[in-house]
């Protein structure tokens, strides 16, 4: 791992241990497609583990997606579709987030659905330790039902052309080919994600702020000082 990028995880990782709750940590990985949101989370996850022995629960957001059949108010395949239907906002929170926080029981589950939002999953109710550390990765992560379930909110930047970039390489190896991939890019990721950002303007609302636009030199561009969430 380069230099830079191991100094800016230790330096977010520094920043959630440092906090102080009553109940466990929730931190949550926001960005652009092909931002680099789950590697970083799985970086920081190890980080985290490395630093303390408290434990570390990974999350996706991607496994909470609402399914497919149920996504009606808006035409398949559609920008508005992608920022509204997606992903369940209500069990990300009453499944997730807030049985970890303030009051809450503890009892989380991982996943709901698969990642084509195509088959339920029943995943097993998990107790978390008092202690526990929550690393989620996701988009929309900071719309209003959820924004103040996080305990720390990290945004990733990047810019527009550097998303279609990564993510048409990504995602040919799924779909028919390159071109495809940037198409559904260009006409559903990238215009669904600009909703959220003219709606939210998450990186302005974000706890920390990460310029990721080199992947080997990422560096901080905003850390708020912890406000004793």
């Amino acid at each position: 791992m380069a230099a830079f990028r191991k100094q800016v995880l230790g330096e977010v990782a520094d920043r959630i241990l440092a906090l102080r709750l009553d109940h466990p940590t929730r931190a949550g990985i926001d960005g652009h497609s092909a931002a680099g949101k789950s590697t970083l989370a799985d970086e920081l996850a190890a980080t985290l583990r490395g630093r303390t022995a408290r434990p570390v629960l990974r999350v996706t957001i991607d496994r909470f997606k609402r399914h497919v059949d149920l996504r009606t108010q808006y035409p398949p395949g559609s920008p508005e579709s992608y920022y509204f239907e997606v992903f369940d906002v209500d069990a990300i929170r009453d499944e997730l987030l807030a049985p970890l926080g303030p009051g809450g029981n503890r009892r989380y589950r991982s996943q709901i659905m698969d990642f084509n939002g195509r088959t339920p999953i029943d995943s097993s109710v998990q107790v978390a330790p008092g202690d526990a550390i929550l690393v989620a990765d996701g988009g929309f992560l900071q719309k209003p039902a959820l924004s103040r379930h996080w305990d720390l909110r990290v945004y990733l930047h990047i810019e527009t052309a550097e998303v279609l970039r990564r993510g048409t390489i990504r995602d040919q190896a799924w779909m028919d080919s390159a071109e495809a991939a940037a198409a559904r890019y260009r006409t559903y990721y990238i215009p669904g994600e600009e909703l959220y950002l003219a709606e939210i303007r998450p990186a302005e609302r974000a706890d920390i702020v990460i310029d990721n636009r080199d992947f080997d030199a990422p560096c901080i561009m905003r850390d708020l000082p912890n406000q004793g969430r």
